[in-house]
């Protein structure tokens, strides 16, 4: 088979663009037409393509037609990427960095995971990038051509390098940045300080949450000397008129779009199962469920672990964060399990508490009783018309807790800094 690059890109993201946003999507496919349609497009075999992460012509057993995450099209992050552009200052920029590869023992790298706000607008789940965007106004003749929202989306990726991808597998390099990832402009990361400081000087707002001493441990570590010698960028990056870039992504990620949500439920529904299987399980050490746990979420389709498991048994369990998971499993106790899985960078976070022998006693099922009460009731006002705040929320349930122990028997008189008045 032979495809285009530019199927997996954006010509395949302005027909999805387009069928996601009727109202309004002809003006942004309009005033960015000449510069897709104005590249040339080379035709390959699908078998030849290699990239720095899977794509549905490289990996279709994981990511559909359109999406470039998944359950997540291309044409969704351009929509974030507008989005976010419209609630920038004119004539300002953003600039994010990818994470950091960290190391536990010398070259010994722990599992990478990108940076949120990153991958949220670029659906990239690579190192060592750097993302920023600009509005048409920075354009040279500073003439708007289109509505809010309108703006230049640059990449800086590592280039390819044969030598290097024999030890770190494929890298994607400059060209993908502009076909698979819908890059305006897209160039070496050797060339950052360049091409960047410059238009960073000239912009009239700097959005970026890279403080001003991370620049170089962000991307001074990965490149050449030259350019951590630099003192410009870092210099502008520091200046008065950088502000928190994360403050504005955070208010555009709390509503949550239709291809968001089948992937948390999707989350939920493979750690779910999970857990499920679990107690369904007998187990001796908490090790042993903490293995089966973190198997069992990449077993029924999660990526990975969301965060470290909690697997705590009997009193262990009163440590909230309690991750050394290396007691037995007593007979006679409950354990408790807090764990979740992660699906297309979005995770769940579940626990769960039965008995370690399958039965509970008389005592472990009145409390199990008690706390599933107070779930329920908090559970049946998570809806938008309760007009319940979170922290209305977290006051109910600590009230709710606090009847539910007192009707046990519960002498509570010393834990009023614990659940209020």
């Amino acid at each position: 088979m032979r495809i285009s690059l530019r199927v997996c890109g954006q010509l395949r993201e302005f027909r999805e663009f387009q069928s996601l946003s009727p109202a309004g999507s002809w003006k942004f496919l309009r005033t960015r037409s000449s510069h897709v349609f104005g590249r040339s497009y080379a035709s390959v075999s699908a078998a030849d393509l290699k990239f720095g992460q899977p794509l549905h012509e490289t990996h279709p057993h994981l990511l559909g037609f359109g999406e470039l995450t998944p359950g997540i099209s291309a044409a969704e992050y351009a929509v974030r990427r507008a989005k976010l552009a419209s609630h920038l200052s004119d004539k300002s920029i953003a600039v994010l960095a990818s994470s950091d590869i960290k190391y536990r023992s010398g070259a010994v790298f722990y599992e990478f995971h990108q940076d949120p706000d990153f991958f949220y607008l670029t659906g990239m789940n690579l190192f060592t990038f750097l993302f920023w965007c600009r509005l048409t106004m920075m354009l040279i003749g500073a003439e708007k051509t289109g509505p809010d929202g309108q703006h230049i989306f640059h990449l800086f990726v590592r280039p390819k390098n044969s030598k290097a991808e024999l030890w770190d597998g494929a890298r994607s390099g400059v060209q993908a940045a502009l076909d698979v990832f819908n890059a305006d402009e897209a160039s070496d990361i050797n060339d950052l300080h360049r091409v960047l400081t410059p238009l960073v000087a000239e912009a009239s707002v700097v959005y970026t949450d890279i403080p001003k001493g991370n620049v170089v441990s962000t991307l001074g570590e990965t490149y050449p000397a030259s350019f951590r010698g630099q003192n410009r960028l870092l210099e502008v990056l520091g200046a008065s008129k950088a502000i928190p870039l994360k403050p504005v992504i955070s208010e555009l990620r709390v509503f949550k779009s239709p291809a968001e949500i089948r992937n948390m439920r999707l989350a939920g529904k493979f750690s779910g199962r999970s857990l499920t299987d679990a107690m369904r399980r007998r187990f001796t050490k908490e090790k042993d469920l903490c293995a089966f746990l973190e198997y069992e979420f990449k077993l029924q389709g999660c990526d990975t672990s969301a965060y470290v498991p909690v697997v705590a048994g009997g009193e262990n369990a009163l440590s909230i964060h309690y991750v050394r998971n290396d007691d037995i499993l007593r007979e006679g106790h409950l354990v408790l399990a807090d764990a979740g899985g992660e699906y297309g960078g979005y995770i769940t976070d579940i626990t769960r508490t039965w008995p370690v022998n399958g039965k509970f006693s008389p005592a472990q099922k009145d409390l199990y009783q008690a706390i599933l009460n107070v779930q329920r009731a908090c559970v049946a006002l998570c809806r938008e018309n309760a007009n319940v705040s979170l922290d209305k929320l977290h006051n109910i349930a600590e009230h709710g807790l606090k009847d539910q122990l007192k009707q046990l028997g519960f002498d509570l008189s010393g834990t009023v800094s614990l659940f209020g008045a």
